[in-house]
């Protein structure tokens, strides 16, 4: 196959998600497990020297803006747009919705979910959780159609692929993403590189950062422009509003930098593998708030699984004849 499962650039967590370049049976190491994926400082520190900065930190420039970062806790419902037409032309990140050129329907598909995050949460499996709900249409980023919903947490170090009642058969209603992928540190943009170029694509009223790994995995262009997918490029990125505003619900909080959205690569179109189809994808928030997760209502779900119970994922290498819907 033309397009290898150890290039898939995977997104989890909530909001900001997960890097992963990687598949595990293709990048694990002697002293890695094989559900351990290169996250570039985000989530761990494997493969940081990878990059041009040590440990994957990117120095500012003079007249760069200052970074941004998570408030302690959030909620957030979002929109996500499956990009698969004309992308190359339109790359986000999107002011809301993808521009008028590009036809709901025919140029890319949108759908809806959820992030919570909470870096004060602890338990048996270190700190931090996050979690996104994806409502009909999981996580396009696995060789498969994505016309299910899905869930996906991390509590401390463990990350949870959910599943529901729209889930394919052969998939588990709980499996083992990964053993060692914590939620992002508030400051997590520190690992990114500023793009002036996305910034100015909405008229600086973003402060946007991301990159395209090559097919050696090394971080090889900032900004989304030009389009990497032809030449198996894997991009991520993350954008802030520029002002700070205040809090819609903690009013007595500073005002901060809000999320705007973020957009990264998904599966793309090949002949053996025509699902999801999506060289890109954006997840716009619309009600970011620090509104600090109700764990009965998220993560509760997972919190008392042992993970060594679980089944592996089998996500990026599904069992044979899963590749349509069953």
């Amino acid at each position: 196959m033309g397009w290898k499962y150890s290039r898939i650039f995977a997104t989890l967590g909530a909001a900001f998600g997960m890097l992963i370049s990687g598949n595990p049976a293709d990048c694990a190491e002697p002293d890695i497990p094989g559900d351990v994926y290169p996250t570039y400082g985000v989530h761990n520190d494997w493969q940081t020297d990878l990059c041009a900065h040590p440990d994957c930190i990117y120095p500012r420039a003079a007249g760069e803006p200052t970074d941004p970062s998570y408030p302690p806790y959030w909620s957030s419902h979002w929109v996500m747009y499956r990009v698969y037409n004309h992308y190359q032309d339109y790359p986000p990140p999107y002011d809301g919705k993808p521009p008028a050129a590009l036809v709901e329907g025919r140029d890319y598909q949108r759908s809806w979910g959820a992030s919570y995050y909470d870096s004060t949460w602890s338990g048996p499996t270190g700190k931090g959780a996050m979690e996104e709900d994806y409502d009909k249409a999981c996580l396009p980023i696995f060789p498969i159609p994505n016309n299910y919903s899905c869930s996906v947490i991390s509590l401390g170090s463990i990350a949870y692929f959910i599943t529901y009642d729209d889930r394919p058969r052969w998939m588990p209603s709980v499996c083992l993403f990964s053993s060692r992928n914590p939620p992002p540190p508030r400051d997590f943009v520190k690992h990114l590189p500023y793009s002036v170029a996305d910034s100015r694509r909405l008229g600086n009223r973003v402060q946007a950062y991301g990159f395209w790994t090559g097919a050696d995995n090394k971080p090889m262009q900032v900004g989304v422009s030009p389009d990497q997918t032809a030449a198996q490029g894997i991009m991520f990125g993350y954008a802030f509003d520029a002002e700070p505003k205040p809090d819609r619900v903690d009013t007595s909080a500073p005002a901060y930098r809000h999320p705007h959205s973020f957009y990264f690569s998904g599966m793309p179109y090949l002949p053996q593998v025509p699902l999801p189809n999506a060289p890109i994808i954006s997840q716009n928030y619309t009600d970011f708030a620090m509104l600090k997760p109700d764990p009965a209502k998220t993560w509760a779900k997972v919190q008392n699984l042992d993970p060594r119970t679980l089944p592996k994922c089998q996500l990026f290498k599904p069992p044979q004849h899963s590749a349509e819907r069953e």
